[in-house]
């Protein structure tokens, strides 16, 4: 697939204290179908008390997926450097409370795609992943010693050339190797419950709704 012509931006910083930041937006109206049971709604991505708040309801608007989501992704792209948030993620079986980078065909992109996923079935955990022109299976699950959804905490990755460093609160936790992604991409985060893939997430828990996963900052730094 040929590449779009990116300049990949230098930094970016986001924080909520004023609702949405410039050159970031709220996905609205279309779902990623697969796995994804929600329709990405802007309803479900709000601002309050200095966070942003990323939700999971029934969709109250006609459509095929009976659940509705909030996605925040920036609009500009960015390669190697530091990714960062604090975010505080939602327990309950069925659901995903993420922080990555991606780009694809509907940026006329391969799919290149760095995670940080935390599985609401048990948030003592994290599991980081990453796509390298549609390439992945590389899930590594790391036991964070507490409860993810209890507390705001930092996660973070570095993107290089050669290798991607996954960190937890500061702490280096986990490096891999193999054929990195190297296409600039848009930094994104979302929350979403599943559908047909009970083995990873468990079947979802939709009595206890709305669910909602809080971001405090996201930060991006390259690295030159």
């Amino acid at each position: 697939t040929e590449e779009a012509e990116v300049i990949p931006e230098s930094h970016a910083y986001a924080e909520f204290t004023n609702g949405m930041p410039d050159g970031w937006e709220c996905a609205d109206g279309w779902c990623n179908g697969s796995m994804f049971n929600v329709t990405w709604r802007k309803e479900n991505c709000t601002f309050q008390n200095g966070k942003m708040q990323l939700t999971i309801t029934d969709d109250k608007k006609d459509g095929s997926v009976p659940y509705a989501g909030g996605e925040y992704r920036s609009k500009d792209f960015y390669g190697y450097g530091r990714y960062e948030v604090r975010m505080k993620a939602i327990k309950n079986d069925g659901v995903v409370s993420s922080f990555f980078t991606y780009t694809g065909p509907s940026d006329n992109n391969p799919w290149d795609e760095i995670d940080i996923e935390i599985l609401g079935k048990d948030t003592t955990k994290v599991q980081f992943n990453y796509f390298t022109d549609g390439q992945g299976n590389h899930e590594y699950v790391h036991d964070l010693g507490f409860d993810a959804s209890e507390d705001f905490h930092d996660y973070a990755f570095e993107w290089h050339k050669d290798k991607i460093v996954w960190y937890v609160d500061d702490a280096e936790v986990y490096t891999a190797t193999g054929n990195i992604p190297s296409t600039p991409s848009k930094i994104m985060m979302n929350a979403w419950c599943g559908t047909g893939v009970d083995g990873w997430l468990d079947p979802f828990d939709s009595s206890n709704m709305p669910l909602t996963a809080e971001y405090e900052r996201i930060s991006y730094t390259d690295n030159k």
